[in-house]
């Protein structure tokens, strides 16, 4: 373990995290009913909403991970072959969902499968949202959580604490508003950080920014595309233009999280102009993570740490050993930024999905607005406790089955966009085909990630995970499909059964 950062760079820390439980307070003072609360009153702008968006999907493992992509030995730029499919998914949200969820006063993304398959579909796709949401999102607290203690010599628990309790903070006063307007803040702050310890690498070593550049040239980093078609190779252009286009499909067509930024914005074109723009923000993120782990490499290269780095603690050792103090805090603030960003999109978005898709269970319909209010903040606090739960939890797991049960985290956004591609396609289907679809399209996923592991006798062919959501995608429309022309009399229902 590291010892504990300086006071400075506590203090800095400290007053990020009171900025943002003070932004959250003084947003949230105008919230008034459950509109307000989980949509901004469907009035924030689009270039805030970009900046959500971003922020959102940048997790501390995004922060402190990619750079370790192009930092290990072989690394390179590779990754940012998934930023080209992110895009095109973007684009063709654009174009094929996002009209769906303008024509109707929509608080969720399972209320468009509502109107299409009927409620118990909108159902089962709302708790596999719920599920892998809160898993997901819990795991990545517990990463946020190791990092932070290595900076600052707390246990694992308080840290854990301290993260969860101040993101539960400012969400459940600020609501959709604060989450949003603190999420642009956020942004503003890890891409500082990141910027700031580019500078330092490049000011540290002899040569500066030529010697970086020779660097980068001689060591083969600076390779973008490879052609080669292999299914088990995750950075292929077939496997980050194809699959990242499915899991932007799936994550930001179908996925609550970033559904709900949508349906906050003023009007379809709004929130059109920041799903597209973000995709090439997101690009130039990465670039910038990917050039700070060739940065990385080179100094270690200068300058030897005397002990094995891998490519996820590279970046989290010189943060703590190698940057000048203010620095430190600021880089730290940033990793809780990228963290707190997602948590707190997290809750909001798990707490509409509570109320929007399962309302009728709790009387929704029948209470007022102040009541809708109160119902949807203790929602808030329940996934908040239910997060940081996941992540003490975590700690008496192994590493791989924490990666495992992020990676299952994952496995929604294929057949979720696979189920909204049902309800598209101008063929027949019924809600028991599309139930019957999601199910197929997480059973196959599950022998797809764990088959090789556990079965290697069966399964001897591993799959890269960005192929992941198009097997679901594809799993969940075939079955779906196949089933309802077979068996049109058990998959046929009224839509509006509950």
């Amino acid at each position: 373990m590291h010892p504990p950062i300086s006071t400075v760079d506590a203090i800095v820390v400290l007053a990020y995290l009171a900025v943002t439980v003070a932004l959250g307070l003084w947003i949230g003072r105008g919230n008034k009913s459950v509109d307000d609360f989980l949509l901004g009153n469907r009035d924030l702008p689009w270039w805030a909403l970009l900046g959500s968006i971003v922020a959102t999907e940048t997790s501390t493992a995004t922060f402190l991970s990619v750079p370790g992509l192009s930092f290990v030995e072989g690394g390179d730029f590779r990754f940012l072959q998934l930023s080209f499919g992110y895009i095109i998914g973007r684009g063709l949200v654009v174009l094929i969902l996002l009209p769906g969820y303008f024509r109707g006063e929509f608080m969720t993304a399972y209320q468009l499968l509502h109107q299409r398959f009927g409620r118990g579909t909108q159902r089962f796709a709302s708790a596999m949202f719920l599920v892998a949401r809160n898993l997901g999102d819990g795991l990545r607290l517990y990463l946020t959580a190791i990092a932070v203690r290595e900076a600052v010599g707390l246990p694992l628990p308080a840290c854990i604490a301290v993260t969860g309790v101040v993101t539960l903070i400012y969400t459940l006063f600020g609501g959709m508003r604060s989450v949003v307007w603190n999420d642009c803040l956020q942004l503003v702050i890890y891409i500082l950080a990141a910027i700031a310890t580019l500078w330092t690498l490049t000011g540290a070593l002899p040569g500066g920014s030529e010697q970086l550049w020779n660097f980068a040239l001689e060591h083969d980093k600076l390779r973008v595309v490879r052609w080669d078609w292999n299914l088990a190779d995750t950075y292929t252009i077939w496997a980050g233009v194809i699959g990242g286009a499915f899991l932007s499909l799936g994550t930001h067509g179908t996925d609550q999280i970033i559904v709900q930024r949508f349906l906050s914005a003023r009007n379809i074109r709004d929130a059109g102009k920041a799903l597209f723009l973000s995709g090439f923000v997101v690009l130039a993120q990465f670039a910038l993570f990917l050039t700070i782990g060739v940065a990385l490499a080179c100094f270690y290269e200068q300058f030897p740490s005397g002990t094995e780095l891998k490519g996820d603690t590279a970046y989290a050792a010189f943060i703590v050993l190698h940057l000048p103090i203010g620095l430190v805090g600021l880089t730290l603030a940033g990793v809780l930024s990228a963290a707190m960003s997602t948590l707190s999109s997290s809750l909001n978005s798990s707490a509409a999905a509570v109320v929007g898709d399962f309302g009728s269970w709790f009387g929704t319909t029948a209470m007022s607005r102040e009541q809708q209010l109160t119902l949807s903040r203790v929602f808030t606090v329940g996934f908040g406790m239910i997060q940081i739960g996941v992540a003490i939890a975590a700690e008496s797991f192994s590493r791989s089955v924490v990666n495992d049960a992020l990676a299952i985290a994952g496995f929604t956004a294929g057949i979720l966009f696979g189920v909204f591609l049902l309800g598209l396609l101008p063929i027949r289907v019924g809600p028991g085909g599309a139930i019957a679809g999601m199910t197929c399209g997480l059973a196959t996923l599950l022998l797809v990630k764990f088959g090789p592991v556990y079965a290697p006798s069966i399964f001897s062919t591993a799959i890269a995970w960005p192929w992941y959501p198009v097997i679901g995608s594809v799993t969940t429309v075939a079955v779906g499909a196949l089933l309802s022309a077979l068996f049109p009399g058990r998959t046929e229902m009224s839509h509006g059964a509950a």
